[in-house]
């Protein structure tokens, strides 16, 4: 058996397809590559295998799930990955987890890669490193560190160009997962995500487009500051991910849930009011006509194709 499968048996479940039903698709041919790699999108603090003795049984069996799928996914018994720690202030530490689970996973090619500044990004030549690793994980922190450091460097053109043309696997978790989006939350909690106009957004590194991921999404209650993401452009679909839970994302467009939560999709397509440029007063937010799916583990959604690629 491959390193990172579990052993158990997989749990029951039907798959089950949610395509969007909107009020149109694009109908031109999509002349951009198909990405060949996959993303492993996590709603942050996957399971480590730190638990305890005392925990029952049905977490034991779910041990190591997302991470294991993340090894799963290079298709290889010992990949070399690159660990981007870059999002914390605690890089050695927070480094040294992740190495322990990929070893206990039977990986022993693990590298870190961690910049304090844009100028030490832009100056380290990594193309190599990009070139020979067969996964990239970004890890929690500021996702704002990752986008404003990493952002129009030739480390991300290079990472990006191997995710399009091979079978490169990169995940994230946390701030590593809303980074790979475009647009990306970076401000904005849950004691002001109801007033309208306090959810602030950039663009991420974009290895998703017109996605906005939101993580810790059930645990840190942030259903209201996606819908107003989604309200602001309702080009966009939310996808909010909620703790030891992830989506695989195959081909760009074909996403995957795994881990023991659930994923909350949010589509604006059909949004017919909402009062998101109203910000002079601190108005609560009002949308109508929201759709909302809620997904398990072993549920796939088809993101949708409505917005036509150009240059």
């Amino acid at each position: 058996m491959k390193p990172g499968k579990r052993q158990q048996k997989e749990p029951e479940t039907k798959e089950t397809n949610i395509t969007p039903i909107t009020m149109f698709r694009s109908t031109i041919a999509n002349d951009c590559p198909v990405p060949k790699g996959t993303l492993l999108i996590i709603g942050g603090k996957e399971d480590k295998g730190l638990a305890s003795d005392d925990v029952n049984e049905e977490d034991k069996k779910n041990r190591l799930e997302v991470l294991g799928k993340f090894i799963e996914l290079t298709g290889k018994e010992n990949p070399v990955i690159e660990v981007i720690t870059t999002a914390s202030k605690e890089e050695d530490e927070l480094f040294e987890d992740y190495r322990r689970v990929f070893t206990e996973l039977k990986v022993t090619n693990v590298g870190q890669i961690h910049h304090k500044k844009r100028g030490e990004a832009l100056a380290d030549n990594l193309e190599e490193r990009v070139k020979n690793a067969d996964a990239f994980f970004l890890t929690g922190g500021d996702q704002l560190l990752l986008t404003s450091i990493y952002g129009g460097t030739p480390f991300l053109t290079h990472l990006k160009e191997r995710y399009i043309t091979t079978d490169l696997v990169i995940g994230g978790t946390s701030a590593g997962a809303m980074a790979m989006s475009t647009p990306m939350i970076y401000a904005g909690n849950k004691e002001v995500q109801q007033i309208t106009g306090e959810i602030k957004i950039t663009t991420g590194l974009e290895f998703l487009r017109d996605v906005c991921i939101d993580t810790h999404f059930i645990d840190r209650s942030r259903f209201i500051r996606m819908a107003q993401v989604i309200a602001s452009n309702p080009t966009c679909v939310g996808i909010g991910i909620e703790e030891d839970t992830a989506i695989i994302v195959r081909e760009g467009a074909k996403a995957e849930v795994v881990g023991t939560g659930v994923i909350t999709v949010m589509e604006g397509f059909n949004i017919t009011h909402s009062n998101i440029d109203d910000f002079s007063d601190k108005q609560p937010i009002g949308i109508q006509n929201l759709k909302v799916h809620l997904l398990p583990r072993g549920w796939v959604y088809d993101i949708p194709y409505i917005n036509p690629p150009h240059r």
